[in-house]
């Protein structure tokens, strides 16, 4: 499991549109939804893993992951220099209500030398219908430190939830790392792998009626 690095300064990286809040179709409904984990796939969130939990007003979701990380450089086996996880998410929502994710912001830790490269990468899409394009950020070193990204959604872009549907969630992230033109003979890290829910993947929500 990876762990948080001790040294270091703080590295924040926001490759994508600026933070704001997301535009809101409508208000959040006062019932409560719950959201289930049903699927788990990928080298990056073995069973057990992985957990989500939703905000208490309806506006988010959080998901933590425990052993979400890949390495590359001195110690690393030859294969974690890529992990990738597949949820599949039961989200119930209020009758009468759809939603669609409209802001995520990615978080985690990173270890890269000079020379040593990174990305982050995630898509979502309703069970049976298109994927959204896949969103990527890049790093590069040195970095060493916490790190955090966002997608923001358009209002017109937004993929509701069919109305009345059941139909999974489906979330698909991935961590790729590199040594690059560094010598190799130093551990590089990128990571979404932390307990802390301050430090979860958000997925923010913009709500309407059906």
């Amino acid at each position: 499991m990876f762990q948080a690095l001790t040294a270091g300064a703080l590295f924040l990286a926001s490759l994508a549109s600026p933070v704001s809040s997301p535009a809101k179709a409508t208000p959040p409904p006062n019932d409560k939804m719950t959201i289930t984990v049903v699927g788990v796939n990928g080298s990056g969130c073995a069973p057990g893993t992985a957990s989500v939990l939703p905000a208490g007003d309806n506006t988010a979701f959080t998901v933590l992951y425990s052993e979400y990380a890949a390495q590359a450089g001195k110690g690393a086996a030859a294969d974690e220099f890529r992990r990738n996880c597949q949820l599949a998410l039961n989200v119930r929502v209020p009758s009468g209500y759809t939603y669609a994710i409209a802001k995520t912001d990615f978080r985690g830790y990173l270890h890269l030398v000079p020379g040593a490269w990174a990305y982050e990468q995630a898509n979502y899409y309703f069970q049976g219908y298109s994927q959204t394009v896949r969103a990527r950020h890049n790093f590069g070193g040195p970095a060493d430190g916490d790190w955090q990204a966002t997608d923001l959604v358009g209002l017109e872009s937004y993929s509701w939830a069919p109305c009345g549907e059941k139909r999974y969630l489906n979330i698909n992230t991935e961590l790729r790392i590199g040594t690059g033109s560094s010598n190799g003979k130093t551990l590089n890290m990128i990571a979404m792998d932390s307990t802390d829910t301050s430090l979860g993947t958000v997925y923010h929500l913009a709500w309407k009626r059906c």
